[in-house]
């Protein structure tokens, strides 16, 4: 292994640890990832027990698994849960049994127009087995007798999900959701596990405005589990954010919440056009990730999901092609980037009443010109004050000054600062 040397080069490195275990929406895997990520950052894992309602849905048996394969007559593995994960059919039943091919085939699951990746698929809720394969290993495999082997179990057990609070000056809090469920795929969603679990780090080295709350957890059941538990503090959550496919290399995708003209929707469009990277910026739907959940009607947070290619977008999407080489150091680092930066103004955005409003207040005087001497951006950060001081009229926020302004929201931000060391403006 190279040296870990830059961020991306860390990033990378624990999706590279994360990446070979074999996970569902319950079990060992899950327990094994977050005990990594726990690693880097303090988790709370919690354990809900199998049967327990959550809203409409119910925490289903725990699903674990040691060994899964096929055998040719010869006794040849073609098909090996050890070389890969993504070979079983995720939650499926323990089977031991010898059959032949045509049998068999109603069992398997393949891409033909992908012939050398293997797909990944899952039966959680439907009692199945079955093995994902390449289109080539099957048309190489001649008619005749196999034996079956699926060692699982499934059975009364836990849900498992995790969560990770840095702690901000006020209880208003930020939700970081992403999924810890899916095997073997390193872009979905491992590299959103990363950029989170790096993103928890860097906030816990400041001190936020708001409380951030991380939530590792299963898609769906895991962020339905979590608001079925939390559905009377739900009220605290302000903004939120999921995190996905952070690592493949195309440009950022954000997807608005369910508001559409939710705070973290204006400050993701704004950074993104501000920092002038290629990207989009799509409409809220009711499918894809776990923004779903947390913008269900009955709940309605503005939470958003940012993703490099959404899902479903790139054609190694949830196949065995989703792996170490899809994902680069750049990108992972590119993205945490953007998170950081879109934080650092969320965190940051007030609205402020301007205590002098009659007339332009003297700012010589009081030395705020004076303060600004030898900045290589004066005449800017003179005119954001200006901007600013005009502005404070308790309903426009430091996020409108820099859009109506045309100046950087960190010089805007920097003015509103210097007044109110001045006092004049408050928030």
């Amino acid at each position: 292994m190279a040296p870990v040397t830059t961020q991306g080069d860390q990033l990378y490195a624990l999706v590279e640890r994360l990446y070979p275990i074999c996970r569902s929406i319950t079990g060992d895997g899950v327990r094994a990832t977050l005990d990594i990520v726990g690693e880097y950052i303090p988790l709370q894992v919690h354990e809900v027990p199998t049967g327990t309602q959550v809203l409409d849905w119910t925490v289903p048996q725990e699903w674990n698994i040691r060994d899964a394969y096929i055998a040719d007559s010869a006794g040849r593995r073609v098909v090996d849960f050890a070389a890969s994960s993504l070979h079983v059919l995720g939650y499926s039943v323990p089977v031991s049994a010898t059959m032949h091919l045509s049998e068999l085939r109603e069992h398997l699951h393949t891409l033909p127009d992908q012939p050398s990746w293997v797909p990944y698929r899952t039966s959680y809720y439907k009692p199945e087995w079955g093995f994902c394969l390449a289109q080539d290993t099957l048309d190489a495999m001649p008619d005749g007798e196999y034996e079956v082997c699926v060692d699982s179990t499934l059975a009364d057990g836990h849900l498992t999900y995790a969560e990770h609070v840095v702690p901000g000056q006020v209880a208003d809090e930020v939700i970081v959701s992403c999924h810890v469920c899916h095997p073997a795929l390193a872009n979905d969603n491992m590299a959103g596990v990363a950029v989170a679990t790096f993103l928890a780090r860097a906030l816990a080295e400041e001190t936020p405005h708001y409380t951030y709350r991380f939530i590792f957890a299963p898609g769906t059941i895991g962020a339905i589990t979590w608001l079925a538990r939390n559905a009377e503090r739900v009220d605290r959550v302000k903004h939120g954010l999921v995190l996905a496919c952070a690592g493949d290399p195309g440009p950022l995708t954000y997807k608005q919440s369910r508001r559409g003209d939710a705070e973290i929707d204006r400050v993701l469009r704004y950074v993104l056009t501000a920092s002038e990277r290629p990207h989009r910026v799509t409409e809220f739907t009711p499918y894809g990730y776990d923004e779903r959940q947390y913008c269900s009607p009955g709940f309605n947070l503005g939470v958003g999901s940012l993703t490099r290619t959404p899902y479903a977008g790139y054609p190694e999407y949830h196949t065995s092609a989703d792996n170490l080489d899809l994902v680069s150091p750049a990108a992972l680092a590119d993205t945490l980037a953007v998170c950081r930066e879109a934080f650092s103004v969320l965190d940051r955005n007030r609205r402020y009443v301007n205590l002098s409003p009659h007339g332009e207040p003297q700012l010589g005087r009081r030395g705020l010109y004076d303060a600004l001497g030898g900045r290589s951006d004066t005449k800017q950060a003179q005119l954001a004050m200006l901007w600013v001081l005009n502005l404070s009229d308790g309903e426009h926020t430091l996020l409108d000054v820099a859009e109506r302004s045309g100046l950087p929201f960190d010089t805007v931000a920097a003015a509103a600062d210097a007044l109110r060391g001045a006092d004049l403006v408050k928030e």
